[in-house]
């Protein structure tokens, strides 16, 4: 479900409780598309790393995403794609966190965090 801005999601429809809508709307307008089987396993990972995880970029919309040199076809429009910060994780303990929590594809090359999405299993 596509939001005009993460304040016009109902409480009743937010589930997870590690998380807010503001969090994971796009930085550019506010926007958020709420993609369960992408949250769900967001919290799934953050229930078994047991800390809290910082989203750096969760849902972008066109516009913005075209500002970041987001990438045309980019998992991050489809509200299934998000930056998690590695501040306070170890690295290859979060990312098996996060693939056993249902995300396949994973870019590990920055320094500072690690993108996963929900799309096709690959790595770079």
């Amino acid at each position: 479900m596509l939001y005009a801005h993460f304040s016009e999601v109902p409480a009743a429809a937010w589930r997870w409780p590690d998380f807010a809508p503001r969090e994971v709307a796009s930085r550019g307008d506010g926007s958020l598309l709420l993609i369960d089987e992408a949250l769900d396993a967001l919290q799934a990972a953050r229930t078994a790393v047991g800390r809290p995880m910082r989203i750096n970029s969760a849902y972008r919309d066109p516009v913005h995403n075209a500002l970041v040199g987001g990438a045309p076809r980019s998992k991050h429009k489809e509200g299934h794609a998000f930056d998690v910060a590695l501040a306070g994780h170890d690295k290859e303990a979060l990312c098996r966190a996060l693939r056993a929590a249902g995300f396949r594809g994973f870019g590990l090359r920055y320094a500072t965090f690690v993108h996963v999405d929900m799309g096709r299993e690959r790595s770079w």
